[in-house]
């Protein structure tokens, strides 16, 4: 039998981020062996998630993060069952942790087979799972590059968003943060007209003309001001055309311009959970 000491108890807890107790048990099973303790909390993970696999995890932690240069982000989610976990200085480390590497990732498949200190994305996932004992796993995936790449995360970790600029000019790194709180408080559907899909635009539609019509208001006249509730549409919802929330004044593409005047939102990417 092993000796298991408190020095290699916090060796695993480092290398697994599992607790305490749980390490000294997965050592005390392993004799000691650590690869073996690491694939014994990770099988304690596969059952957990077997287990759990049909509950829903709507909280947890979004994370945005940008490359050094400003010109690609990603923002992703790191998804739970309960607030109480998705709250803990730890899971949120690891959302922070996870969302740097996914940096260096196309898509959601590449991320999740990447490596993650000797084991994949995948992998961890699970056997954070076995830790916690919560189903965990990655919610949103989204990256955006352009000329110049801003976040912005809300306090609590509940929203995450991305904005690219046309433009790397004075003012840049500010005007991006703004946007990106703009885009994380007013929820756009869209950047702008052309990103609205038809068949939501012919929803609104039908829907102002029947309004219209329980209004009275003559056949002839419906394409006309149903034209002009849609515009009403696209203020409301897209992100340039949106009132800019720290200057009501001005639209988001006006606030942009007042920075630069030949700057311009290019996209954005939003992650919310709870």
């Amino acid at each position: 039998m092993a000796t298991i000491t408190a020095a290699d108890v916090n060796k695993l807890r480092t290398l697994t981020g599992a607790g305490m107790m749980d390490c000294k048990k997965a050592l005390v099973e392993a004799d000691g062996d650590f690869d073996l303790a690491i694939e014994n909390l990770r099988k304690k993970g596969q059952k957990v998630a077997a287990n759990r696999s049909d509950r829903e995890s709507t909280e947890g932690a979004a994370i945005a993060v940008v490359n050094a240069d400003k010109t690609a982000g990603v923002v992703i989610s790191l998804n739970c069952e309960t607030d109480f976990v998705g709250k803990n200085e730890g899971f949120v480390k690891l959302a922070t942790d996870l969302a740097n590497l996914a940096l260096n990732f196309q898509t959601k498949e590449d991320f999740l087979a990447a490596d993650f200190n000797g084991i994949t994305v995948a992998d961890k996932l699970i056997e954070q799972t076995g830790v916690i004992g919560e189903k965990i796993e990655i919610g949103s995936f989204e990256r955006l590059e352009g000329a110049f790449v801003g976040s912005y995360i809300h306090a609590g970790n509940k929203i995450a968003t991305l904005v690219s600029l046309s433009a790397n000019v004075p003012g840049a790194e500010e005007a991006a943060r703004n946007v990106a709180m703009q885009a994380a408080a007013m929820n756009p559907i869209a950047l702008d007209e052309a990103g609205v899909d038809a068949s939501i635009i012919e929803k609104e539609v039908e829907i102002a003309k029947d309004q219209l019509r329980q209004e009275g208001k003559p056949e002839a006249m419906l394409d006309n001001i149903a034209k002009g509730k849609i515009q009403r549409f696209y203020k409301d919802n897209t992100l340039v055309n949106q009132d800019y929330i720290k200057d009501g004044a001005v639209s988001v593409s006006g606030y942009v311009k007042s920075v630069d005047a030949n700057l311009t939102v290019t996209g954005f990417k939003r992650a919310a959970l709870g």
